[in-house]
């Protein structure tokens, strides 16, 4: 009988933080979710040992989780979090009070009652660290401190007696208890690599590896694969070619794999599903029997669109291409290959948060076996593989997602029809390998590298790294060993993919200021460790200093959550996007409190967001969003919305939903939930296409009838900021963001 099998990967990944000169770890994320996500996510499989699944380990966390066994890394946030309160400086309660807030504030701080009270207050001064820290008393710092550590711990670790124990007190923390709290830390970070290595061992999960500092593969081997997956993508002044570095970097992480866990992984994820023939090349002379990429990349190589019916699913052809394992041959390479399914894989990371977790998991296992069924009607074997992030997505769920995992691997497990198996086995079992020729150079993003590469920002990036290469090679000679080592180091860390992230347009986070300064350092030490002087450059930001697009169309549908938290910027991809430029205009001194502004729609919804440049203003202010539904060739508008918002203190007060001048469609007191609006870190909201006399439309619709000027085929979105009845802010400042109104297909192949 045919067999479906399922693949599911999880890609555990965190930036190199340390700095290799002082030691010092810019920013905690790597001990905060190797206490929250590594551990549990792996012990949850003795519950189910008929579910087998493949774990990513990026080598740079690896190595980053046994610094903080040891002892010897130190981030700022570990160090103000272990400070007796009493004995905390005015900087570092002001620091604690500005970052021990950066979590999910119902997942995370919500679900603490102390830790919610705390955050109040410091919302009552304004977010404001310098406004509130007076109000702040010592013992409300060591709770803030006690909780911001426990809020980030593993549900296996919350149930161990003495952590429970300070959960059920709540409040009122004892020096004592904080250090007892900061001891166990180090003793939970160092059971995360010992229960992958025991799993491993057992058969429950294959532990696959990636390139050591997790760069992009295809463009370490050569800039110039930005403009092959992009043609006419703006490329960097100087083309980076080290293959060299490419072999390099994944040898390492092989090694230390083998060194860490006793076993040379199989198989590779490389960074962000970057893939490329010469890529590929290099991973099979180092002896990777198969790596794994997105549906995009193989769509783009096969000459297809994988695209999906309004229930999610593919034709029976396009899902023969999809749910099989490819042999992958040019020339001497030799490589399985693996196509993760990107909408399954994006319902686990985007949408299942949202629902019961068994209603989620009935959702996933029906739409597994419906995404197989046409292979297994024909008697064929199917591989259906997810692949997604295996750390950020929980803090979306209730309890790290632990009841949904739960009931998705006990249905699984129950499930005679599904087998879940790790990568290898699921080669190992597979007969009819479909044949790869030929492979178009892309990632999981886009199926191109535009997140990397191509933006100002970006190439400005890559041109810093050059340079540096560059002396690296003209002074390595002359240096020491150590000197050598370290410079090189450090070009291996700055080649990772993370820097690239949060440059150009994409992507934003509140450590984007973090992550530039040290993304420089890095490049700077390449120049000391070698006596040299680094550049001047060096020691200006890369983020704005160099004109941002302004707009980027929308290029798919959006599902966002209005939450305004401003942490959800995944599901914010491709939105279009408009962003202010700060460094326009002949006259200085224009206020701005507009960042960025963003809009899309889906089915049923238009959505926009605003993030402010900065905090949100201290003083009364009001938002107005305007929004216009026009037809072909038409002279007016066919509906106008405006959505007024009243802000006061940083809180909003009330809004409202008005058709024309004054006609109200929806305001704060409504409770259909149609309409939804949120302030929080930022603003934003959606409104039903409905309001608009709007609804996506087939391209071959609306180049096909004789009334076209009646038919609504996009959307004008604008978004301003008042103060005292004088418009202060806009976006954009000239024009409006239009969006096309198509099909989620049509959009997609519209804009690529």
């Amino acid at each position: 009988m045919a067999q479906l099998r399922v693949v599911v990967l999880w890609h555990q990944h965190q930036p190199f933080y340390k700095d290799l000169v002082t030691g010092q770890y810019r920013l905690p994320w790597t001990r905060l979710h190797a206490l929250k996500d590594y551990y549990g996510m792996v012990k949850l499989l003795d519950e189910f040992p008929q579910v087998h699944q493949t774990f990513n380990l990026v080598p740079c966390l690896i190595q980053q989780i046994q610094d903080y066994v040891s002892g010897e890394a130190q981030d700022p946030f570990l160090q103000v979090a272990a400070k007796p309160a009493k004995d905390l400086t005015l900087e570092e309660r002001r620091f604690a009070l500005q970052y021990f807030f950066q979590a999910h504030p119902v997942n995370v701080i919500g679900r603490y009652p102390r830790y919610r009270e705390l955050q109040e207050k410091l919302r009552g001064a304004g977010d404001s660290p310098e406004r509130a820290e007076k109000y702040f008393q010592t013992q409300d710092f060591t709770d803030l401190q006690v909780l911001s550590q426990i809020g980030w711990f593993d549900e296996f670790f919350l149930a161990e007696k003495d952590i429970a124990e300070l959960i059920r007190k709540g409040r009122n923390y004892t020096l004592e208890e904080q250090r007892l709290v900061i001891l166990r830390e180090r003793e939970l970070l160092g059971r995360v690599l010992p229960v992958h290595a025991e799993a491993a061992k057992k058969g429950l999960i294959e532990i696959s590896a990636s390139p050591f500092y997790h760069p992009i593969l295809p463009l370490v081997c050569d800039t110039q694969m930005g403009a092959v997956s992009s043609p006419g993508l703006p490329l960097p002044q100087n083309r980076y070619r080290h293959p060299e570095d490419a072999r390099e970097q994944l040898r390492r992480g092989l090694e230390l794999h083998k060194k860490v866990f006793g076993v040379r992984p199989k198989g590779v994820w490389p960074s962000e599903g970057s893939v490329s023939p010469e890529a590929l090349a290099i991973a099979y002379e180092l002896g990777v029997h198969w790596m794994a990429t997105d549906e995009g990349v193989l769509g783009r190589s096969l000459g297809t669109n994988f695209s999906r019916d309004g229930s999610g699913r593919l034709n029976s052809e396009q899902a023969h291409r999809l749910y099989t394992i490819y042999g992958y041959e040019n020339d001497e390479t030799r490589m399985n290959m693996i196509f993760r399914d990107h909408t399954l894989s994006d319902l686990i990371g985007f949408v299942y948060s949202g629902m019961p977790p068994q209603d989620a998991a009935n959702n996933l296992i029906h739409k597994i076996k419906e995404s197989a069924q046409p292979l297994i009607t024909k008697g064929q074997d199917a591989v259906v593989s997810i692949i997604l992030d295996g750390e950020n997505a929980w803090e979306y769920y209730p309890q790290s997602g632990r009841e949904f995992l739960r009931r998705f691997y006990e249905a699984l497990q129950k499930d005679h029809g599904i087998e879940a198996v790790t990568v290898s086995e699921a080669i190992a079992r597979h007969k009819n390998f479909a044949p790869l020729k030929s492979l178009i150079p892309g990632s999981w993003i886009d199926a191109n590298f535009n997140v990397w590469i191509g933006a100002p920002e970006d190439n400005k990036a890559w041109d810093y790294l050059n340079q540096a290469r560059n002396f690296y090679a003209q002074t390595n000679a002359g240096a020491s060993e150590k000197q050598r080592a370290l410079a090189f180091e450090e070009i291996l860390i700055a080649e990772g993919s993370d820097w690239n992230w949060w440059y150009g347009p994409e992507h934003h986070s509140a450590n984007d200021r973090d992550f530039d300064e040290l993304y420089r350092k890095h490049l700077s030490n390449v120049y000391q460790a070698l006596g040299g002087i680094p550049p001047d450059y060096l020691a200006q930001p890369i983020t704005g200093a160099a004109v941002r697009p302004s707009f980027v169309p929308q290029s798919a549908y959006i599902h966002p959550r209005v939450s305004g938290d401003m942490v959800r910027y995944f599901e914010w991809m491709g939105a279009a996007c408009y962003t202010a430029d700060r460094r326009s205009g002949s006259m200085h001194g224009k206020r701005f409190l507009i960042d960025e502004v963003f809009a899309g729609i889906d089915e049923q919804f238009v959505y926009g967001r605003l993030d402010f440049a900065g905090k949100i203003p201290e003083d009364a202010f009001e938002l107005v969003v305007n929004v216009e539904s026009w037809a072909n060739h038409a002279a007016k508008p066919r509906r106008e919305l405006r959505l007024d918002v009243v802000v006061s203190e940083g809180h909003m007060q009330s809004w409202k939903v008005t058709e024309g001048s004054d006609k109200a469609m929806a305001d704060s007191r409504d409770a259909s939930d149609l309409a939804r609006v949120a302030l929080m870190r930022n603003f934003e909201f959606r409104l039903p296409l409905t309001w608009l006399l709007a609804a996506p439309l087939e391209i071959d619709k609306v180049r096909g009838t004789k009334s076209s000027d009646l038919l609504t085929v996009r959307l004008r979105v604008r978004f301003s900021l008042w103060q005292n009845r004088l418009p202060v802010d806009a976006l954009p400042v000239e024009g409006w963001i239009e969006l096309e109104l198509l099909t989620e297909e049509d959009l997609v192949a519209v804009s690529g």
